[in-house]
């Protein structure tokens, strides 16, 4: 299937406070690489932008008045994705907003199957930070130029975190996806560094450490691998 990366930048959080879009973009990937084929428009919201937002990505009213409407773009928009599968961070946010422009010309809501990277991103790494900021850094992505957000910029990033968060799949995908091998790094052991002091763990660290990975588990629905890790290798008959 056509898979799509696609990113908004609003006014505000919630299409129900009347925020609206100011920009929308995305990007077609080709297999394992993003394509030259983008759709991307700045919008006139027809109304303020909360500082808060503006503060996000740096966008004012100002500088948007003039600008095409959502209204003019919609055909455009829907003849672009089609039935494509969109990829989004944070899917709710974004589909919840073009669902709301697209009531108001009255037209039905999106039915594309989606992909919401933010939700994958919890499942894959519970308990850490999964921003795409976050998710840039886990996944070594160069961000540097993100000092703003912005939906095009935002689109290219993630198409790179959603690659490298689905890397493992490479192999499905034929010859010319495969993975490059990696050596394995060599550690030079200084046989000439003072014997490390071990320090047992406290009964309070160890229930610490065992709450933790309960809520780990929890939240990976039984994927916490520490936890059963240490189930196996715990002897018989202690609790």
């Amino acid at each position: 299937m056509r898979k799509i990366v696609l990113d908004t930048e609003t006014t505000g959080l919630s299409p129900a406070g009347g925020h609206r879009i100011i920009e929308v973009a995305a990007i077609v990937l080709e297999g394992r690489k993003v394509s030259t084929s983008h759709f991307h428009h700045y919008l006139d919201p027809e109304r303020e932008v909360d500082e808060d937002a503006a503060r996000v990505h740096g966008f004012t009213w100002d500088m948007l008045r003039g600008r095409a409407k959502f209204a003019d773009i919609a055909p455009s928009f829907l003849e672009f994705i089609g039935d494509s599968e969109l990829i989004i961070h944070n899917a709710p946010f974004d589909i919840g907003f073009l669902n709301h422009e697209l009531n108001l010309l009255g037209l039905p809501p999106l039915t594309n199957p989606v992909t919401d990277t933010l939700k994958v991103a919890r499942e894959m790494h519970p308990g850490k930070k999964n921003s795409l900021d976050a998710l840039c850094s886990r996944y070594e992505i160069d961000n540097a130029h993100r000092t703003l957000h912005g939906a095009l910029l935002d689109t290219e990033l993630l198409a790179e975190v959603y690659f490298a968060m689905t890397r493992g799949q490479d192999s499905l995908l034929g010859d010319d996806h495969a993975p490059v091998a990696r050596q394995p790094a060599v550690l030079a052991l200084d046989g000439s560094r003072p014997k490390l002091r071990v320090l047992p763990a406290t009964e309070e660290e160890l229930a610490a450490h065992a709450q933790q990975l309960t809520d780990i588990d929890k939240a990976s629905k039984g994927a916490c691998l520490w936890k059963k890790l240490e189930q196996e290798t715990q002897p018989e008959g202690t609790a």
